[in-house]
């Protein structure tokens, strides 16, 4: 079993349904011949051919709709949006017609389609390639969201996410697609959705966080062993609908909780995690929820990427602060 990166598990799980589901179709800006603009559907249509693997205009509200009609009728559309500073146009299908159409036809009609994006920074890219607004997806009842943190969880997340009969939108941290690699079976497994990953169990301090940011939080995590901090590291994976009972257990556990996202902080994922903990796990508590997170701003260029963007000294800086809680 060879190891692969992460954007590699993503077009090794492509083509494992494309080759086991006739219905699956893959489509995209430059999906088709070029690979996609990160290769994540490279050779894709020299194997399986123009008609299920296909390039669109640069329209992505075009992209979102031509999905949900497809989906609709029997087909199980994968659309690629290139970069995530790209889908906001595709709200408008998403959230009018994706997310409603098995409540508008009484169960009659599902919408069993993927939206898979880029996002996140850390690449020095220019505005509008550096999104982190997955909170905007995780507002939208009857849609989930899905983000991979590495190659095991990116192959048999997206096998999961096509599989399933209502739309998900699969949002892969690109500045970890080729940071390691990763032994995964190419055996068509999929991973559960709406559960956690417990990555690292622990004692004293739960770390919650989700895609790229996983990477700073296990490098935090052995800096805090070597300091005598014990800590618990939650994978949360699907953030929509969220697994509160894992992070909830482990709350009652540990008596901390730090929550660590790139997004902005004002009405992010992590605000919604720690109001749940208010309402239902207060009682375990024994020092404030802490929230390490980008801030509310635009992401800012290369320059200054590296300062808006949560590190492993936040996240320790957070650790030890919430530790002297005793």
């Amino acid at each position: 079993m060879n190891e692969i990166t992460l954007i590699e598990a993503v077009n090794r799980a492509l083509a494992y349904e494309l080759a086991h589901d006739d219905s699956m179709v893959v489509m995209g800006e430059d999906v088709g011949v070029n690979g996609g603009v990160f290769r994540a559907t490279d050779g894709l249509q020299a194997r399986f051919g123009r008609e299920r693997v296909f390039d669109t205009p640069l329209a992505e509200t075009v992209i979102a709709g031509m999905s949900v009609g497809m989906a609709a009728q029997g087909l199980r559309p994968v659309a690629e949006i290139q970069f995530m500073g790209f889908i906001y146009s595709t709200i408008d299908q998403i959230l009018n017609h994706a997310s409603r159409l098995r409540n508008r036809t009484r169960g009659r009609l599902s919408c069993p389609m993927v939206l898979r994006a880029p996002f996140g920074g850390g690449i020095h890219a220019p505005e509008h390639h550096s999104e982190s607004t997955e909170a905007l997806f995780a507002h939208i009842p009857g849609l989930r969201v899905v983000i991979p943190s590495s190659p095991s969880r990116a192959y048999g997340l997206l096998l999961a996410a096509i599989r399933d009969p209502d739309p998900v939108v699969f949002l892969e941290p690109k500045r970890i697609y080729r940071l390691n690699k990763q032994a995964v079976e190419d055996n068509g497994e999929a991973l559960p959705l709406d559960s956690c990953f417990v990555l690292r169990p622990g004692a004293d301090l739960t770390v919650v966080s989700w895609g790229a940011m996983i990477h700073e939080c296990q490098q935090a995590a052995e800096l805090a062993a070597e300091a005598g901090v014990d800590i618990e590291l939650i994978d949360l994976a699907t953030i929509k609908p969220l697994d509160m009972e894992t992070i909830l257990e482990s709350v009652g556990r540990t008596g901390r909780c730090v929550i660590v996202h790139e997004a902005a902080r004002n009405c992010g994922v992590g605000a919604e995690i720690a109001a749940r903990l208010a309402e239902e796990g207060l009682m375990s508590l024994m020092a404030p929820v802490r929230r390490v997170t980008g801030y509310d701003t635009v992401m800012p260029l290369f320059r200054l990427e590296e300062h808006y963007m949560p590190s492993t000294a936040r996240i320790l800086q957070a650790v030890n602060e919430t530790m002297e809680y005793v």
